[in-house]
């Protein structure tokens, strides 16, 4: 993985992690949690799928999608 990729996961890393924090209202440590527990995050990883690359806010409500549904 070159260096721009990691700069971009990194950023998105860290801008999904404050989205969960002001919108689920949640510590920052059970963020992290949260994000590197999930599915999303597997896929963020796999450089395949391109998410890297979107948006924090569109990789926040599949994020959000996620939950939803593991929820039920």
């Amino acid at each position: 993985m070159n260096e721009t990729k990691v700069f971009l996961i990194d950023f998105l890393l860290a801008e999904l992690i404050n989205l969960i924090v002001q919108n689920k209202k949640v510590s920052f440590q059970d963020a992290i949690e949260l994000l590197y527990n999930s599915k999303l995050y597997d896929k963020i990883m796999d450089i395949e799928t391109g998410l890297y690359f979107q948006s924090a806010d569109y990789n926040y409500e599949l994020l959000s999608e996620e939950m939803t549904f593991n929820k039920n």
